[in-house]
């Protein structure tokens, strides 16, 4: 309506005229400010537009006296702003891309419009209007900057521009680089990269060119084609079908001979068929690095006319440089058709060099390759990788590599040819060079999503490519080690690799994944198999805490996934370590403490990793910081607590931490709680009970509280029914370490005299003499049984109580102590020492006095003599003499060896054939067995209580003189060693030693 009226200016009066020009000009800009393309430049132009309204707004407010003169400048305004107007609505009905590649164009019909319109603006008879002069000076201002101002296109554009204007010179029309730049412009444009919605705008772009066409905007139109055909080529603009059904069209027409290269194909100075022929000044064409040598070499003339060349000036030959490589596709065209049926013999050699042959095409243009897609050759080179050929099978995993990189397509058409991928992932399991182009192909495969989601479903596929890592080709190990991440996406494909001991992705997917898939992860961790490097590798590398999180979780099936996963960590002393430090134990203690009634498989799960934790802590080194599984008095109280509220597999559990926990440096203290909290009472009472797995753990941990305190705290708790249980289970359990715990518990009770009277009452005595008697039984655990056996026969050997010394020794007890000094452990030596010693204490009071005979039996009967030590008739017995039990020699074998209390031991037994007022009998008994030499070698130790005993000993055994003359000189250097000590004690022992001797004086300040 504005335009109609506007074309009757004459007739119209001049402030209408002033409000249909201003309601023009609101056109314009709004149309100019829908246009996305080219966007600055419209919104200048509807910028400036909008202050000459606004000027035009300020007029109609005026006093107009001279209308007429206004009237024919605004007529002259109102024809530029319906040519702006024409301009802008033209830009926003055509396409994007066609705005785009006429940027420049329209920039300069802007710049055009905009300076015309100033021009319009300045014939306003400002002075004749008598118009305030602030308003005419806005005028002149905005006039002048509509003047002076430029219209440029971006950079962007310019960019884009630039590379479609060097494509068509060069004539470069393959897919990719079309490709790439088709991406470029949608960027620029800002349109969605969906098919369908380039493939629309392109549609556009045609109709946009059409219409130029028919305007016969020759120039415009012929550009816009070559810009369209070479668009063509990207995969988003034109479809397979379309490429399919004019290569075959061109196929056909070809026929099959191959044509020889034409005599201008040849280059006049390489003789070899131009790559990228130049015209020279003199009118020749050669290939550009041919003659750009020859001038290099300071030839100044052409080498076939020898006319002068002017280097400056070498053209490209865009018609022949065509005609060439429209020969060269005519004939590769003719020799695709040709070679797939080649490929179909069963000659090998053939069929190698067809392979290299089609290699070779696929490697020279991206165009072959999509001929050789169109050819159908993906589906027979997939039937190739079955040939038992290795040449064979490589050429063929070369060439769809090829094909497969940066085309989506291909890669979706080899994955859906039956058993492609099976037979790809096949070749990972042969030699390197083969599994190193399968594994390359498989990387170029999964760069597409379809593809991707395949591979991973191939058996065996995860397997594979994980042993590719430990290759030692370095680009396989690579190819994988991205292909692995490519697969990663596919919480299935963790999974596979995980259980190929490829962990990195599982790990990644568990500290920074979803919740659900957190719980995956952590399902997998649980379930699969792990290698120890791998445990230790998963701890290391941050996996307590998402699974600590985990456990916090209110659902319990969750927990279990998580306790589960700990559990498996656990096992290694390492990660237990670890896990402590991570606050691990703590969180399962609550756990255990808290969740009595909701999940008994997570409550056993938590008491197995809490054992594993407190095995660990046994294996602490001496320079790292000592760690312990629960610091609280209250913690250790209220863990030993859930053994009377648990079923059995968590009471075994919870019995063997304690246990492992007392053999931990704090071991001391958590005895010591464990026995200020009566555990005992309560191990007293499993020790009942049927199952044999509880009351076994029950029975070691008793035996290990026994150990290294005073044991009187929980004597109520042993009485004779207790004694009965023990002596029965060591009689009728087939378990080897009970059956020791229970002889350690025995040997390890008060001596008190009513524990030792029921244990004589059980029948312990036979039942000690059985373990030591029987070699076969229980093996595995024989030295530490006779240990403890060996130590709890002590309990009745004692000199205070004669008849359980004579009970003891009726059962043949005394032989088998005499064997153990020689065979025995240290420790089994040092006890059976030890009763012997207590046996022989008694021994003096035991031996039967002899008779003196009469005058007349003394002339005529043998006189009996008598034990040498005791002075009276001695056996084994009835006196229990060490003589007659012929333990001396291994007695004083014993003090040579390197154990001190084995040593101390055997001096003690030794010693007590000259206690007392005994005669020197005694002392010439060991001086016959050789003792005093090992006596005097003794005096060197650094025990100040065993050097002790020996001088006492030897101040008693020097009293007769034959052995102290025959020792005196061995026996000196020794004694005046300890003289030198600190101890004023020894030193004053020695010294009366040496006097004894005659070395020192009586009255020596030693004394």
């Amino acid at each position: 309506m504005a335009d109609d009226s506007i074309d009757h200016a004459s007739l119209i009066p001049a402030s209408e005229l002033l409000f249909h020009t201003v309601l023009s000009i609101s056109d314009v800009t709004r149309t100019a400010n829908q246009i996305l393309i080219q966007k600055d430049n419209f919104r200048k132009l509807s910028t400036y537009l909008e202050k000459v309204s606004l000027i035009l707004k300020g007029l109609s407010k005026e006093d107009i006296h001279h209308a007429e003169s206004l009237k024919n400048s605004l007529g002259v305004l109102n024809q530029e702003v319906k040519v702006a107007r024409q301009l802008v609505s033209e830009c926003n009905c055509k396409s994007k891309i066609y705005l785009l590649i006429s940027c420049r164009k329209i920039a300069e019909n802007l710049e055009c419009c905009t300076k015309n319109i100033s021009r319009a603006v300045s014939l306003i008879p400002l002075t004749s209007l008598d118009v305030s002069s602030g308003l005419s000076k806005q005028i002149s201002e905005l006039c002048q900057n509509m003047l002076d101002d430029e219209y440029r296109v971006t950079a962007a554009e310019e960019e884009i521009l630039e590379k479609l204007e060097l494509a068509i010179q060069e004539g470069n029309a393959e897919r990719s680089h079309a490709n790439q730049l088709l991406a470029r412009i949608v960027d620029v444009i800002g349109i969605s990269t969906e098919h369908a919605v380039i493939k629309r705008e392109f549609k556009e772009l045609k109709g946009d060119m059409q219409i130029a066409a028919s305007r016969r905007d020759i120039a415009e139109a012929l550009h816009m084609e070559q810009i369209v055909g070479l668009l063509e080529k990207a995969d988003s603009v034109t479809s397979s079908q379309d490429k399919e059904k004019r290569y075959f069209e061109k196929r056909n027409s070809l026929g099959r001979q191959l044509l020889e290269p034409l005599h201008s194909f040849y280059c006049p100075i390489s003789l070899d068929i131009m790559e990228d022929p130049v015209e020279t000044s003199s009118g020749k064409t050669f290939e550009r690095k041919a003659i750009e040598k020859w001038l290099a070499e300071g030839n100044n003339n052409c080498p076939l006319t020898m006319l002068p060349l002017d280097a400056s000036k070498l053209r490209p030959n865009k018609t022949l440089r065509q005609s060439i490589q429209e020969w060269k596709d005519r004939n590769t065209i003719i020799t695709l058709s040709a070679l797939k049926s080649k490929l179909e013999s069963d000659d090998e050699e053939e069929m190698l060099k067809s392979l290299e042959k089609l290699q070779g095409l696929c490697l020279e243009r991206q165009m072959h390759r999509e001929w050789v897609k169109m050819e159908n050759y993906i589906t027979t080179l997939i039937k190739l990788l079955g040939a038992k050929n290795r040449e064979i099978r490589k050429r063929v995993l070369s060439i769809l590599s090829l094909l497969a990189k940066d085309n989506e397509e291909n890669k979706e058409d080899i994955a859906k040819v039956d058993n492609a991928l099976e037979s790809i992932v096949r070749s990972l399991a042969r030699q390197i060079e083969e599994s190193k182009l399968a594994v390359e192909l498989l990387l170029e495969l999964s760069r597409s999503t379809a593809v991707r989601d395949l591979i991973g479903d191939v058996q065996g596929s995860m397997l594979l490519l994980v042993r590719m890592l430990s290759s030692d080709d370095v680009e396989a190990d690579h190819n994988a080690s991205e292909l692995l991440d490519n697969l990663s996406f596919l919480n299935q494909n963790v999974i596979e690799m995980a259980k190929a001991n490829y962990l990195k992705p599982l790990l990644r997917n568990l500290s920074s994944g979803t919740e659900n898939v957190k719980i995956i992860m952590a399902k997998t961790l649980s379930e699969i198999e792990l290698t120890d490097q791998n445990k230790i590798s998963i701890v290391r590398d941050g996996a307590l805490q998402p699974l600590l999180q985990l456990l916090s979780n209110s659902d319990v099936k969750i927990k279990e996934i998580a306790v589960k996963a700990l559990l498996q960590f656990s096992s290694l002393p390492e990660n237990g370590l670890h896990m402590i430090r991570e606050g691990v134990a703590q969180s399962l203690f609550e756990l255990l403490y808290r969740h009595s009634l909701q999940s008994p498989t997570l409550r056993e799960q938590a008491a197995a990793t809490m054992m594993h934790l407190a095995m660990s802590t046994t294996h602490q080194r001496a320079d790292e910081v000592q760690v312990s599984l629960l610091d609280s008095e209250d913690d250790v109280f209220k863990f030993f607590s859930l053994v009377s509220f648990t079923g059995p597999d968590i009471q075994s559990k919870i019995l063997k931490t304690f246990m492992a926990m007392c053999q931990s440096p704090s071991g001391l203290t958590i005895r010591e709680r464990l026995r200020q909290l009566s555990a005992v009472q309560v191990l007293v009472h499993l020790l009942e009970l049927d199952n044999q797995t509880v009351r076994a753990n029950a029975m070691k941990l008793f035996y290990y509280l026994t150990e290294g305190g005073d044991c009187r705290n929980f004597t109520s708790h042993v009485t004779a029914r207790c004694i009965n249980v023990l002596l029965t289970i060591i009689r009728t359990t087939d378990d080897a370490e009970e059956i020791v715990s229970a002889m350690g518990i025995i040997s390890r009770l008060p001596k008190e005299p009513h524990i030792n009277q029921w244990l004589l009452d059980s029948g312990a005595v036979k039942i000690i003499l059985d373990c030591l008697l029987d070699q076969h039984k229980h093996a595995s655990h024989k030295r530490q049984l006779i240990e403890n056996s060996v130590q709890a026969l002590c309990r009745f050997t004692v000199s205070t109580n004669v008849e359980w010394q004579k009970t003891i020794a009726q059962e043949g007890i005394i032989p088998i102590l005499v064997q153990l000094l020689d065979s025995g452990t240290s420790l089994s030596k040092q006890h059976a020492a030890i009763s012997i010693k207590q046996f022989s204490e008694s021994s003096r009071l035991l031996s039967k006095p002899i008779k003196k005979p009469g005058i007349f039996k003394f002339c005529f009967v043998a006189y009996e003599t008598g034990c040498p030590a005791h002075q009276g008739a001695c056996t084994v017995e009835s006196s229990f003499c060490m003589i007659e039990a012929d333990a001396l020699k291994p007695l004083v074998r014993m003090l040579e060896e390197q154990d001190i209390g084995t040593c101390e031991a055997s001096l003690d037994a030794l010693l007590t054939l000259i206690h007392g007022e005994a005669p020197p009998g005694g002392c010439k008994v060991l001086a016959e067995a050789n003792a005093i030499t090992p006596l005097l070698n003794l005096l060197s130790l650094q025990s100040a209580r065993l050097v002790e005993k020996i001088l006492v000993a030897l101040e008693k055994i020097f009293l007769v003189d034959e052995i102290k003359i025959k020792y005196k000189a061995l026996a000196t250097m020794p004694l005046v060693e300890v003289t030198q000590r600190k101890d004023s004690r020894l030193r004053s022992l020695a010294a009366r030693v040496l006097a004894q001797l005659g070395v020192l004086e009586k009255q020596s300040s030693y004394f």
